[in-house]
């Protein structure tokens, strides 16, 4: 992979020291962010493509036009310095909660005399007690409805002094203690925020104990209505609890981690247990996860969710193992305050099971998040709106084709085709191109082989329609109300050219997507179209173009994978048939190769140094 002067000058002079390195754009936007042990080692390795290299990070380092990189002292610092930074800037290429706004919290302010519960988004160090984050401001809502009925809070910005003529309405309909009047004295007030607290907390057994000592305490004293509101009390914490299921008997606190993949996206579901019972769960949806290995995404999520996590469990499983699990509990461990917090990936017994239920409640959210666009019909014809308006069509567009390149320099190179109809995919219609007429990482030729490819099966289903009984590829025998390409002004002016060529021009819209700003090109146009952030337009286009790219890197991983071991070891400048025989022969696996020293590479005849360094930044 060729890349310039100045960015082979960066990693000439790369520290071997811990650190973080931001990879920039030529528009000077970071485009991603990463951590290393070794950051000459780590930032080089980008640069030395080979068939297994994954799409996305072929597609960056294309994107690459400088290196920052900041030095720190250890591993630990690098982790949290790479959180921070993907935190404030969320580039493109990395894995990044879908989300960029700030998740809901409970704070109950507990540094007032008479702590008051709200909902915030952001936490800060005000002596206040945080209980979160939650995905829906509803969901913390209606967790506060049942919360009010077992302990009436205030909800009023009163001066409580005890001292006030009446209380409000709330207090008649016993959702408020009324501290205003002094119907309840500030410890007793406190108490109960402590055990609305523990109970947040799944602590409910302390609690309940508790108050059946002070029923039958004013029960004693002839107390009856107040051993009847705490009776009350009692029996809605127990309806609540009765919904917790008790799923560990040592009850611990631990959070259950898993997973659910579906092209371009993550969806992650996380359990919480307190005290050995299940008190709640949340999914959050991650994206740039493509091409990502699942530790990797589970590792991403877990630095991202628990910096903002408002506490930290003892122990935390997970469906396998991370490769950084040892540093990511380390930075647990003083997130927690010092206490002892543990990653472990349980292998069999009850914690095996609630992995494998959180995995499958992943799934099945992500399935029905998916299913939502296809059953939503109001979206869809607005998403299709959109796209009528923004593209000045006549019509909505009913037949949407889109067309994605995949190849690692050249190596296998494949071109897709999606179809979506009425703003839904028709996978039957779904084809894929192997690219024969183009030599090397020549994308914008690659796209003019796969259009010129289409429009003549399009010619060809034309004139068989003709012929009785004839076998007609419904996929090619439609022309597209409007074509995506997947690419700026470039791969738009190739689409064009093809268009003129085959004299379709004026029969459809065409267009160039870009995924770094999301813009629309059209032909003609010097200025790009932006739709808006969050129109269904816009994440209609998304879906189309992600959906392409997964389908071309599917089928471009099928072939590179029936190339063979041996095409890896053809890729790296100076081995040929005979040294890659020998080779293969000595060591017997690529994996056996890639673990070798260079001095044990360099055993074998005609391998020199250099060659022997080219095999390992290759195969690493």
């Amino acid at each position: 992979m060729t890349h310039s002067d100045k960015i082979q000058g960066i990693l000439d002079t790369l520290p071997t020291k811990p650190g973080c390195y931001l990879m920039k754009n030529a528009d000077g936007r970071i485009i991603y962010i990463g951590k290393a042990v070794n950051l000459r080692s780590r930032v080089r390795s980008y640069f030395h493509a080979t068939p297994d290299t994954s799409y996305k990070t072929v597609q960056m380092v294309r994107h690459i036009a400088d290196i920052e990189w900041i030095v720190v002292g250890s591993e630990l610092e690098a982790l949290i310095l790479e959180m921070n930074l993907i935190k404030k800037h969320r580039p493109h290429y990395n894995i990044r909660l879908k989300d960029d706004k700030r998740y809901p919290y409970i704070k109950v302010h507990w540094a007032a005399p008479f702590p008051r519960v709200t909902v915030t988004r952001m936490m800060e160090k005000d002596g206040s007690r945080y209980f979160g984050p939650y995905t829906s401001v509803w969901a913390v809502h209606q967790t506060l409805d049942v919360l009010r009925k077992i302990f009436p809070y205030l909800t009023c910005d009163r001066e409580i002094t005890g001292q006030d003529a009446r209380a409000c309405l709330y207090f008649d309909i016993k959702l408020c203690t009324a501290p205003c009047i002094g119907k309840i004295q500030q410890a007793a007030y406190r108490q109960m925020i402590e055990d609305l607290c523990q109970f947040l907390l799944g602590r409910s057994d302390p609690i309940v104990s508790r108050l059946r000592q002070d029923m039958e305490a004013a029960s004693e004293n002839e107390k009856y209505e107040q051993a009847a509101a705490i009776r009350d009390q009692i029996t809605s914490i127990e309806r609540v609890v009765e919904r917790q299921k008790v799923v560990s008997p040592d009850q611990k606190d631990a959070d259950v981690i898993a997973v659910a993949r579906s092209d371009h996206e993550a969806c992650v579901q996380i359990f919480f247990i307190r005290s050995g019972k299940l008190i709640g769960r949340e999914y959050f949806i991650l994206e740039g996860t493509e091409d990502e290995p699942e530790e990797a995404v589970i590792s991403q999520f877990m630095e991202q969710f628990y910096s903002e996590a408002a506490s930290i469990p003892e122990e935390v499983l997970l469906p396998m193992a991370v490769e950084e699990h040892q540093i990511i509990q380390q930075w647990l461990h003083t997130r927690r305050g010092g206490q002892k917090v543990e990653i472990r990936v349980p292998r069999s017994g009850s914690r095996r099971e609630l992995v494998k239920l959180a995995s499958e409640n992943a799934l099945e959210t992500l399935t029905a998040l998916k299913t939502q666009w296809q059953s939503d019909r109001s979206r869809q014809t607005e998403a299709l709106t959109d796209l009528q308006t923004a593209l000045t069509m006549p019509e909505p567009p009913n037949r949407i084709e889109c067309y994605d390149i995949s190849n690692t320099q050249g190596v296998s190179s494949v071109g897709s085709m999606v179809v979506f109809e009425q703003g839904v995919p028709n996978k039957k219609l779904y084809r894929h191109f192997n690219i024969k007429g183009v030599a090397g990482p020549d994308d914008f030729a690659s796209m003019e082989e796969v259009l010129s490819r289409r429009f003549k099966r399009w010619e060809a289903a034309q004139e068989e329609k003709a012929k009785p009984g004839a076998k007609i590829d419904v996929a090619f025998s439609m022309l597209p109300d409007l074509l995506i390409v997947d690419g700026g002004k470039g791969q738009l002016g190739r689409a064009v050219s093809v268009l003129e060529e085959t004299g379709l021009t004026g029969r459809f819209r065409v267009a160039g997507l870009a995924k770094q700003q999301e813009e629309i090109f059209l032909p003609g146009e010097s200025a790009s179209i932006m739709l808006p952030r969050h129109s269904q337009g816009l994440y209609l286009l998304q879906r189309i173009r992600d959906e392409a790219h997964r389908f071309a890197i599917t089928a471009h991983r099928n072939k590179r994978g029936k190339i063979g071991l041996a095409s890896r070891l053809d890729s790296v400048p100076g081995i040929g048939p005979a040294r890659r025989t020998a080779l293969l022969k000595h060591f017997g696996s690529i994996d056996k190769i890639r673990e070798a020293s260079e001095e044990a590479l360099m055993e074998l005849p005609g391998i020199t140094k250099q060659v022997a360094r080219a095999i390992k930044s290759h195969l690493e």
